[in-house]
């Protein structure tokens, strides 16, 4: 790592839905100190997920504390940025007290709701307005629910906030939201930057009830002393409003000039671009949101990346249950047991869909399967055609972005998935595309510690916050192997189009799903 900083130095927070990581950096955005610290979530039969919104506080406060420590600055830090999880919700009453937890993104009680909206007049409408696909991970949807389950709660609402904007107020930044968080909500206009008038009608929510907006470079205030004592920092360092987890992985992978995109697997996944204006889908496949008044983040996302990973290697563990966890197989082991098998796994093709699916189809009630078993397969076919059938929704997404956008250029890559260099290639042969790996991998993280830099002038621009990224690796594409992937993923598309009339059929409504 470069020399301890005598000169400003910033801190990038990433305030995620399991932990929050930090970052210090010096001026040319190098790196000199990285800290993470886990929250629990609390999940009721995989239908829904909830955080105490206090835990988020703490493991912040230990996250900055790790790493200032490893830094070891000699003089203070110049600002510090909060990246938020998109789509989070917090009712808070008239004193700023939580009636709710944290209802994270994987938060799935609300289904119903945009069930009944998604396809009418009013969801394609909304979908214009505030480019949000109906689903019920969106705010809006569980403001609906909440409303109507939860009338009593919901009446005494007085203010109704993400995760990021209650850390913030605890910090000393009041109630503000950025343009990418409060995208992320449904509730927000995206060709405006403005709350959306006819999205907060179907929520039932007054403008009142919301933060007010600005953009990611807005100095909001001085830290809280007592906190930032606890922080290891000085109470009079600036504090900065920042964007979402999600632009800020486009950031900090370096992904900013038109034709470029990021494509992130980790528990989930995503393939996003930074566009100089709106996109929208006629067919609303994909999601838009504000960023600055000159960037709208543009992308698509998949529920299962390494989440059916660990799906499949829980599966493998469960008649092992009373063996070590170090005996137990690792990720490492698991794309080592995938790569014993060739590729198109033999005939079998996965569609991944354990959790549903986003992007490019938002089926609420996709479901997932594997096609062409035959006795002859074993474990090491199912771990292959796992990370297939990701990287071949990973496809469909890219896609749909090549139908949007400008032309890609460049895709890099972030996530889990870039330790894995049979994964990394299995997904350039199948997007037929070279894909560049940032040198520093927690690259939300690190676009949040851009946003101290834009704002006190230390980098003019987003591009040239970009163009500070540092590339470590590049996989290009084999030939031969993306050609040889074709008909795989022409048959994944035909079995889902196959199957997915089966998919709200199964299991049947008087079973639990």
């Amino acid at each position: 790592m470069p020399e301890r900083p005598q000169s400003p130095w910033f801190l990038g927070l990433d305030l995620g839905t399991g932990s929050c990581k930090a970052v210090a950096v010096d001026a040319a955005a190098q790196v000199l100190g990285f800290a993470a610290a886990d929250y629990p979530a609390q999940d009721q039969d995989q239908k829904w997920q909830e955080q105490d919104p206090d835990s988020l506080l703490t493991g912040l406060i230990q996250a900055v504390r790790g790493a200032v420590a490893q830094a070891a600055p000699a003089s203070p830090c110049r600002g510090l940025s909060i990246g938020g999880a998109l789509h989070s919700l917090i009712a808070l009453d008239g004193a700023g007290r939580p009636l709710t937890g944290v209802s994270t993104w994987a938060d799935g009680r609300a289904l119903r709701q945009a069930a009944a909206i998604a396809g009418t007049d009013l969801g394609r409408e909304l979908y214009q307005r505030t480019g949000c696909v109906p689903h019920g991970m969106y705010p809006l949807y569980k403001l609906i629910r909440l409303r109507q389950e939860r009338p009593e709660v919901f009446g005494r609402a007085r203010r109704l906030v993400s995760a990021k904007e209650y850390v913030l107020a605890r910090l000393g930044g009041g109630l503000v939201v950025d343009y990418s968080v409060g995208s992320g909500s449904g509730l927000l206009n995206v060709h405006e930057l403005a709350w959306d008038s006819l999205a907060l009608e179907t929520a039932g929510v007054e403008p009142a009830q919301l933060s007010a907006l600005a953009g990611p470079r807005q100095e909001l205030g001085r830290l809280e002393p007592g906190l930032a004592r606890q922080m290891g920092l000085a109470p009079d360092t600036p504090l900065i409003l920042g964007s979402s987890d999600a632009a800020n992985s486009s950031l900090g992978a370096g992904c900013v000039a038109p034709g470029q995109l990021t494509c992130m697997v980790g528990t989930s996944g995503a393939l996003r671009l930074i566009s100089r204006r709106p996109l929208l889908d006629k067919n609303a496949r994909c999601w838009c949101y504000g960023l600055d008044q000159e960037h709208w983040l543009v992308g698509g996302a998949i529920n299962n990346g390494g989440l059916a990973l660990s799906w499949f290697r829980d599966l493998l563990h469960q008649p092992f249950a009373d063996l070590p966890p170090e005996s137990r197989r690792s990720f490492e082991d698991l794309a080592a047991l995938a790569g014993q098998a060739p590729l198109g796994a033999g005939g079998v093709v996965c569609l991944p869909f354990l959790a549903g699916e986003r992007s490019p189809n938002w089926n609420l009630n996709a479901r997932a399967a594997f096609f062409g078993l035959r006795l002859s397969h074993g474990a090491p076919h199912l771990a292959r055609a796992i990370l297939e059938g990701v990287a071949f929704r990973l496809r469909s997404v890219l896609e749909l972005l090549r139908e949007l956008g400008p032309p890609v250029r460049e895709v890099r890559a972030s996530g889990g998935f870039t330790r894995s260099p049979l994964w990394l290639q299995i997904v350039a042969d199948v997007l037929d595309q070279e894909l560049r790996v940032p040198a520093w991998g927690e690259t939300s993280c690190l676009g949040a510690a851009f946003w101290p830099l834009l704002a006190c002038g230390a980098l003019a621009s987003l591009e040239e916050a970009g163009a500070a990224v540092r590339v470590a690796q590049t996989q290009p594409p084999d030939p031969e192997r993306a050609r040889a992937y074709q008909p795989f993923y022409a048959l994944f598309q035909d079995l889902y189009a196959a199957l997915s009339p089966l998919f709200g059929r199964w299991p049947p409504p008087q079973e639990s799903s």
